[in-house]
């Protein structure tokens, strides 16, 4: 469903076996007082692709798919929990309303996926794609870099302790946010171990005559996309932001496929992460963390994915005794929560985990 309200309109209209819709269409159609709007009609299932866009049932695209009239629901996601257990929740109220019982979340989630849930891992549907491996490296901090991380830190934590009961979530994002900057690079004139260490292994990817991805989820400098760029410009790097027109990524993205003089891509981890085919790269480089395995994951296999040829290498910079190494203890124990509970153990052996322990992953 393209083009204006009155384009889908007749496009809704229109008698079809299938109607091919975005969330953001749908959250407008769903308003539309007409027999032929989608909220008006019964239909035999609704397939919701991407289902992750659902797992909060506050959100407008939940609600929205929610109020349509269906016999059956299907969901389709890769990820249907990134942070805790109540991600499912929605998306089970979706494809079986009514009947997750959330007096029995330790037992419940599992009895009711067993039934739900058809799960198939890359390697069951792609057993011809090459490995993917995955290596935690430590870059360290140039001497400046540390100190100035040192000193950020100390005085972030005088500051929130100052504000006692006070202290927004907002303010302590903000502390994090700044350390998570500063373990990229020191602000005042950019050095970076991180950077120092990247150079020098795109340099022997390139020598390889193979190509890199790598991702950030800052964009300026000195700490993201940009920075990134000006270092490794003698690789003709390109760069994939948001902001960026459609006209514009299907140039870069062509030009890093095709055109062998480009050796890099660099990209915001939001607008290169999801629904691009970057097989032209073997070598997947994330500069810093995000908050969930999943959405790092769904970057890295942009070149880990059906066309790709060559072994597939992921790098993940950790810098130890930093912030980063605890965001790698807090994506740990949400990948344990996924395991647990989409890749599933069984009913028994979720019987024997403490409820304290469950709700402490969950709440990480």
């Amino acid at each position: 469903m393209l083009g204006s309200v009155e384009d889908r309109l007749l496009a809704w209209r229109r008698p079809a076996d299938i109607y091919l819709t975005s969330y953001d269409s749908l959250q407008s159609d769903i308003l539309l007082n007409d027999p032929a709007g989608p909220r008006e009609r019964p239909w035999a299932v609704v397939i919701a692709d991407e289902a992750q866009r659902i797992r909060n049932a506050e959100t407008v695209s939940a609600m929205t798919v929610k109020r349509l009239r269906t016999r059956r629901a299907w969901a389709l996601t890769g990820t249907p929990l990134e942070n805790r257990a109540d991600d499912l929740v929605s998306i089970l109220d979706f494809v079986a309303p009514g009947r997750f019982d959330k007096s029995e979340i330790m037992v419940g989630f599992r009895r009711l996926l067993t039934e739900m849930q058809l799960r198939r891992r890359r390697a069951d549907v792609l057993p011809d794609l090459p490995p993917k491996t995955v290596f935690a490296i430590d870059p360290g901090m140039t001497h400046a870099q540390r100190a100035a991380y040192d000193v950020a830190e100390r005085e972030g934590r005088v500051w929130l302790r100052s504000l006692g009961r006070r202290a927004e979530v907002t303010e302590i994002l903000e502390l994090l946010l700044r350390l998570k900057q500063l373990c990229n690079a020191r602000p005042q004139d950019g050095q970076s171990a991180k950077l120092d260490d990247l150079e020098r292994r795109i340099e022997s990817v390139a020598a390889n005559g193979e190509k890199s991805l790598v991702f950030s989820q800052f964009v300026a400098a000195p700490f993201g996309v940009h920075a990134i760029a000006e270092r490794l410009r003698r690789f003709a790097p390109l760069t994939l932001i948001g902001g960026q027109t459609p006209d514009e990524r299907t140039k870069i993205l062509a030009a890093f496929n095709d055109d062998p003089r480009h050796k890099v891509l660099i990209a915001s981890l939001r607008a290169g992460g999801v629904g691009l085919n970057l097989t032209a790269a073997s070598v997947v480089f994330h500069f810093d963390r995000w908050w969930t395995a999943a959405t790092e994951r769904q970057a890295e296999d942009r070149a880990h994915r059906i066309g790709q040829t060559r072994p597939v290498q992921v790098f993940i910079y950790i810098c130890r005794n930093s912030v980063e190494e605890r965001i790698a203890a807090i994506i740990a124990r949400k990948q344990a929560l996924f395991d647990l509970f989409v890749d599933g153990i069984d009913v028994a052996g979720l019987a024997r985990l403490e409820l304290a322990d469950l709700l402490e992953a969950a709440a990480g």
